[in-house]
């Protein structure tokens, strides 16, 4: 199994597993421009309604088999198992072959164990999520990032911060006109993007609630990309496209990146009058190249020809 880029995630909708439309989705015939989907059998279902949930899921799963697999341009596919109990049940499901991974939900130091003996087919990729109170406590990520590491670390393809539910966790709820950049969250993002991102994860962004305001979610999203989160989930088709634009690699970005990964560039040289230092930037560089690749670059056309100009004396 290769781990697949969390860039090919792009903008992930998360949709309740009794939705009567997902096999539409899956293969292409509704939101045609999506990257990924998770099917929630979680949050998004009433307790009552887990058994139809679940029945639900197993016909998409034989539809799916029925028209030989999913197709190949269509969005990746994760579940979102309630608990590890029914990611145990889940797993031993031979129509998971048509299912790229699960998302987890409220992944804690005491429940890992829980969720690594319940996830054994090596198939299945995983994507956690952070949005328990521990998430607030820097100490505590260190240590599950360790723990991870030691276990599923070669599956986790990324950590979807929980917004709302961290939010929740503080009894408070976003305003309609600030991002969650001007809440608490201000502290927690930062944060996880340096402890988490320091330890080889990338991290996605959480949901933007207000629907009608895309501005906004634009701004948040400059906010996102700044701190190196690598995609955001979407809770409506109308986000998909906003997500997805604002997550392309400018092409002032995307040239300056093949500059610095080159095997001629300078120490240090200027390019578009900016400092670049391979040593220092390569890694951002390699990243935005990888963005570029799985959701493109803002213009169609990429220039060429650009030659680095050395920066006189210019240190760290």
């Amino acid at each position: 199994m290769n781990k697949m880029s969390p860039f090919a995630l792009g903008a992930t909708l998360y949709m309740p597993a009794t939705r009567s439309d997902l096999l539409d989705i899956v293969f292409g015939a509704k939101l045609p421009e999506l990257r990924s989907l998770v099917v929630c059998l979680e949050d998004a279902v009433a307790a009552i309604d887990v058994s139809t949930a679940l029945h639900n899921l197993d016909t998409l799963l034989r539809a799916i088999a029925d028209r030989g697999g999913r197709p190949a341009g269509g969005p990746l596919l994760f579940v979102r198992p309630r608990d590890s109990d029914m990611a145990g049940v889940l797993n031993d499901w031979p129509l998971m072959r048509h299912v790229d991974g699960f998302v987890v939900p409220k992944l804690t130091l005491d429940n890992l164990p829980a969720w690594d003996k319940a996830v054994t087919n090596p198939d299945l990729q995983l994507m956690p999520t952070l949005e328990t109170p521990e998430v607030f406590n820097p100490n505590a990520m260190i240590e599950l990032g360790q723990a991870l590491k030691a276990s599923l670390f070669p599956r986790v393809i990324a950590l979807r911060i929980g917004g709302n539910d961290l939010m929740g966790c503080l009894g408070l709820r976003r305003s309609a006109t600030t991002t969650l950049y001007s809440t608490p969250m201000s502290y927690v993002i930062p944060m996880l993007a340096g402890v988490m991102g320091a330890q080889g994860f990338a991290l996605t962004a959480p949901v933007f609630e207000q629907l009608a305001k895309p501005d906004l979610l634009k701004q948040e999203l400059e906010l996102d990309i700044a701190h190196g989160l690598v995609g955001k989930t979407a809770i409506h088709p109308s986000q998909v496209s906003i997500i997805q634009d604002s997550l392309r690699v400018s092409l002032e970005d995307f040239n300056s990146a093949k500059l610095i990964v080159s095997d001629l560039a300078p120490a240090v040289f200027k390019h578009n009058d900016v400092m670049c230092e391979p040593a220092t930037h390569y890694k951002w560089a390699m990243r935005t190249l990888e963005r570029a690749r799985w959701l493109g670059v803002k213009q169609t056309e990429i220039g060429s020809g650009e030659t680095p100009v050395l920066l006189a004396g210019a240190a760290r």
